[in-house]
């Protein structure tokens, strides 16, 4: 796969169902290799594999159709497509999917558009929905939903057999309605809550001072929320003001960030990094790999840097935090990131449905699977559970009331 190509991020961001975690590859097939819409099967030889034995598929759709008590229920096309989802899903990859027509038609409309949702990106741990990060601001943010919590139900729903676009459709909807999701942490509790029209923000900086016992020096506290289509001109913006201040430090904080575009991690990584270093390979299944490479001016390297992260740092982010850190040797602080790192292509079909499925991993320059492993923290800081549940103890970016950022602070100075 290369920059020419059409690469979308995919982050299956609940209210904005704004893609997940790989690029994506768009390939629409006019004919010859896909299903035709059926009501009688055809095309039973079809490129069918010559080392598998489907004698028994055949067969097993025979005696359905000859003997179950409910003839009107034998419905061929519905059998075709549960045979096909069956043979998906049969790989355990929760991020390899089959869309039926009218589900693929909703999924390619909403990577493109935003629509009502509580503001949550969503995926799967072992193969339990949990959520990777809540969007600052939003109904689920100001619900204290937390990245790692697990869903367990959806309007009383249980979601343990749910794909992860069956759960987005059923939590995402109208603008004012409510939806009821049943979560448990150290807890299992029903929370619910307003949909709402979700933006999601992008970059956010500041000057903060460092203690007495750092001489005074001022560090730049960036926070950077999103990877989506204004990072790049946000994050150039930030960046100026930053170069312009009295600055001579940064904290690049990737908190809850769930990843987006993978050309602005590879575009931002550039501020950071001299020409031509790799920032990620991707790694296909004949063992081909692709590498992506730096092309900035390194204009931010002259400062000292560390970076944030947790459980909902994922994709983008993650991509981001382990070229610095394997490039640089950048500290990283924080937890353990989400892992979630794969490449998916969506395969179009002339009924309407359509295949996303993974063809590559994203490995750091260190050769470290982001997908498998995640992005370990060099200096591990977790917030204490009764820390969280004490009102206004902790506060995310607000020193003294952020241990993760107290430490990075303690670090950079």
């Amino acid at each position: 796969m290369t920059k020419t190509k059409q690469i979308l991020i995919i982050n299956i961001i609940v209210s904005l169902a704004l893609g997940f975690t790989g690029g994506f590859l768009f390939k629409d097939f006019g004919s010859g290799n896909s299903v035709a819409a059926i009501k009688q099967l055809i095309n039973l030889d079809n490129g069918k594999p010559e080392d598998v034995d489907f004698s028994l598929f055949w067969k097993v759709y025979n005696d359905l159709g000859a003997k179950y008590v409910d003839k009107g229920k034998v419905d061929p096309q519905k059998i075709l497509y549960g045979a096909i989802n069956g043979l998906v899903n049969s790989v355990g990859d929760p991020y390899t999917v089959f869309f039926e027509p009218v589900t693929s038609k909703k999924f390619q409309e909403e990577i493109s558009g935003s629509f009502g949702g509580v503001g949550i990106e969503i995926g799967k741990r072992n193969n339990i929905l949990t959520v990777i990060a809540p969007l600052k601001d939003t109904p689920a943010f100001k619900a204290g939903i937390k990245a790692g919590d697990k869903i367990l139900k959806i309007d009383a729903k249980p979601t343990a057999n749910l794909t992860i676009e069956e759960a987005v459709n059923l939590i995402r909807g109208k603008r004012g309605t409510k939806v009821v999701l049943t979560i448990q942490n150290s807890a299992t509790k029903d929370i619910e809550l307003i949909r709402d029209a979700i933006k999601i923000p992008t970059i956010d900086w500041e000057l903060i001072d460092s203690p007495p016992a750092g001489g005074g020096k001022k560090i730049a506290y960036m926070q950077i929320y999103s990877f989506n289509q204004t990072v790049d001109s946000e994050f150039k913006k930030a960046s100026e003001e930053i170069l312009k201040s009295n600055a001579d430090r940064l904290i690049i904080d990737l908190r809850n960030n769930p990843g987006g575009l993978l050309d602005s991690a590879i575009n931002l990584a550039g501020w950071f990094l001299d020409k031509n270093q790799i920032v990620v390979s991707e790694v296909f299944r004949d063992g081909t790999r692709n590498e992506f490479r730096s092309d900035g001016d390194a204009l931010l390297k002259k400062y000292p840097t560390v970076i944030l992260m947790n459980g909902g740092s994922a994709s983008a982010s993650e991509i981001l935090a382990g070229a610095l850190h394997d490039n640089r040797g950048i500290k990283i602080i924080g937890e353990k990131s989400f892992g979630k790192g794969s490449v998916q292509e969506l395969e179009k079909y002339t009924d309407g449905s359509s295949l996303k499925v993974t063809i590559a991993k994203w490995l750091t320059p260190a050769g470290i699977s982001i997908s498998d492993k995640g992005i370990e923290a060099d200096v591990e800081i977790k917030f204490k559970e009764e820390d969280l549940k004490e009102e206004g103890k902790i506060e995310i970016g607000t020193p003294g009331k952020d241990p993760q950022l107290d430490k990075a602070i303690e670090i950079v100075r």
